[in-house]
């Protein structure tokens, strides 16, 4: 079993952790946007491991909740 298809054995939704890409599909944000977003010394839904951004899923979903609730 490869990379590509151990991934795809738990959907992004139920991940703790989503790539770059994984988030842009998951929320609509272009990829740009979101290096953009966690590149700030603040933002609190961002995990490096090593050189590589992953994106803490549940934090970023009460993020993008809270910022922008009506």
């Amino acid at each position: 079993m490869n990379r590509e298809e151990k991934n795809n054995l738990v959907p992004v939704w139920e991940r703790p952790t989503i790539t770059l890409e994984e988030a842009a599909a998951y929320t609509g944000i272009g990829v740009r946007k979101l290096r953009e977003m966690t590149d700030e010394p603040t933002c609190d839904y961002v995990m490096w491991v090593g050189n590589r951004r992953m994106i803490k899923r549940r934090k970023l979903d009460e993020y993008l909740e809270n910022a922008y609730s009506v």
